[in-house]
């Protein structure tokens, strides 16, 4: 995967299309080997195109640098790398002027001649080369090496993922593209989630399966450490399925209830689902995290099903008056305490009258911290009760001290808060 753009190689814009392209690989059983993002220099363009295919790969593909502009110059590059001679299509020219006529209406002192240069550009094509259609002005590619000549074929790809991603279902389906990849293989991935532990803990379990003796040679095992969770990827061929059943079975007996996604179900599924399948409610009290945890609540489609609201009580006025918190209460333990918490969830259920009501409340950094009260400490509470009950409620209450800066406190919590709501809702309670 061959990334150009100055924007993306100094950071000012982020690569979006590497791992999705990435994703849809290994969906076709194909490996990606690398990605590298260059500027727009054609040398620096034709150097790593040279490596790639020094190095054997069947494969380039190639995002940005498909404009009109002076610096979009891939796809004469690629003609150059492919030894093909770069020549005017025609009717591509006539589709681009159609494409871009609206300009010339919006714009009526736009200069013409930069606009039919600019749409000539965009319709010079390897020879040889097969036209994916444009999805704004610029076309794609499929350049195969020239005859005899050998070497990876290039699909070339605009920057913009609106454009490249429907593109790509009509790259996979040409001639050029089908012959790059006739020795793929099939890729499964699975990845388990465990939840309470070090990322460190992990690499120990690796190598005390590969200790007991279970094969692991097979098997491409990565750890990511995720919104406070470790999520635990591995890739592997068919015949090693055996394999992998034997590292789950192994991580589930050494990590127990610690492994708490087997199938690759976030938190946030989990969640939803137990919400729904119970006819539960639900509304978040958060002082700390702002109203994260309800922003979470609603990234998932439907959630109006189950979520009712919530408050963002940041103040200990506020706690009061919105939730019903006793002043007195927070005069006794502070607004960073157990008890303010559990207050905060009991004062969301009753003033949204739902059956599971949460409440956050934390010191986030990086100021504020005290000897008793350090940044980093976080108060949850979750309960669960009738709509209509206001006692014999089951409530869970944690207090955490959460690792990182401000930004990762915040976020932090809202993962401890949704891991309470699912043990809650399962069953467990203090």
């Amino acid at each position: 995967m061959l990334v150009t753009g100055t924007e993306v190689l100094t950071g000012i814009i982020s690569d979006r299309n590497g791992p999705w392209l990435s994703e849809r690989l290994r969906e076709l059983g194909v490996d990606l080997a690398r990605i590298v993002v260059v500027g727009d220099r054609p040398a620096d363009l034709l150097d790593a195109l040279a490596q790639m295919a020094a190095s054997g790969l069947a494969l380039i593909v190639t995002s940005g640098g498909l404009g009109p502009t002076a610096d979009d110059l891939t796809a004469a590059v690629v003609a150059s790398f492919a030894g093909r001679e770069l020549l005017l299509d025609a009717s591509l020219e006539s589709r681009i002027e159609q494409i871009t006529a609206s300009v010339s209406e919006r714009w009526p002192e736009a200069d013409r001649e930069a606009l039919r240069l600019a749409t000539r550009k965009q319709a010079m094509v390897p020879e040889g080369a097969t036209v994916l259609s444009p999805r704004g002005t610029a076309p794609g590619l499929v350049v195969p090496p020239a005859d005899g000549a050998g070497g990876p074929t290039v699909v070339v790809l605009p920057g913009p993922p609106s454009e490249l991603q429907p593109m790509w279902g009509e790259a996979v389906g040409t001639a050029a593209f089908k012959a790059a990849i006739s020795g793929a293989t099939v890729y499964r991935r699975e990845i388990v989630r465990l939840y309470g532990l070090p990322e460190a803990e992990i690499a120990a379990t690796l190598r005390s399966a590969a200790q007991a003796g279970l094969s692991l040679d097979a098997l491409e095992i990565t750890t990511c450490l995720r919104r406070g969770e470790i999520e635990v990827s591995t890739r592997f061929e068919p015949g090693a399925q055996a394999d992998y059943d034997t590292l789950l079975a192994f991580l589930a007996a050494r990590h127990g209830a610690r492994l708490f996604s087997r199938d690759g179900r976030t938190i946030d599924e989990q969640v939803a689902s137990l919400l729904l399948a119970g006819g539960e409610t639900i509304a978040a009290a958060e002082s700390c995290t702002g109203g994260l945890l309800a922003a979470r609540l609603t990234e998932r489609p439907g959630a109006s099903a189950y979520l009712v609201g919530g408050a963002v009580v940041y103040s200990n006025a506020a706690k009061a008056a919105v939730l019903g918190v006793d002043s007195g209460l927070i005069a006794q333990h502070g607004a960073v305490s157990p008890e303010v918490a559990l207050a905060m969830a009991r004062g969301a259920r009753e003033r949204f009258e739902c059956t599971v009501g949460v409440g956050i409340t934390g010191v986030a950094g990086p100021a504020g911290g005290t000897v008793d009260k350090p940044v980093g400490m976080v108060c949850f509470a979750v309960v669960q009760g009738a709509v209509s009950s206001l006692g014999g409620l089951r409530s869970l209450i944690r207090t955490e001290r959460l690792a990182g800066g401000r930004a990762a406190v915040r976020d932090r919590s809202t993962t401890v808060a949704m891991h309470l709501i699912a043990a809650l809702l399962h069953g467990e309670r203090d």
